[in-house]
């Protein structure tokens, strides 16, 4: 399984809009996009959820882009959890 990660990069104004044009590009054509963050390659499928945060606390203003979706491995857990879910479901009803 993939490591949990949390990391933030500051780009300058010119770099942050290359990565969006990129970013526009890669969405109007339905093809992924990667960008690296702090060393890492992130591959944003085409497919993923797009959504706008805005936070606002404390004099401190938020606004964020985001891009969602799961990986393979987190879909294969999920899965699983939910296998093991169906196998307690189903051994509760017999025993009952």
């Amino acid at each position: 399984m993939t490591e949990d990660r949390d990391t933030e990069v500051i780009h300058e104004v010119s770099s942050f809009v290359a990565e969006l044009r990129r970013l526009a590009d890669a969405l109007e054509s339905g093809e992924t996009f990667t960008i690296n963050v702090d060393g890492e390659d992130v591959t944003v499928p085409a497919e993923a959820l797009f959504s706008v945060a805005h936070e606002r606390e404390d004099g401190e203003v938020e606004l964020e882009f985001q891009m969602s979706w799961s990986t393979f491995e987190d879909e294969e857990a999920e899965d699983e959890e939910e296998d093991e879910d169906d196998a307690d479901d189903k051994k509760e009803t017999e025993s009952a």
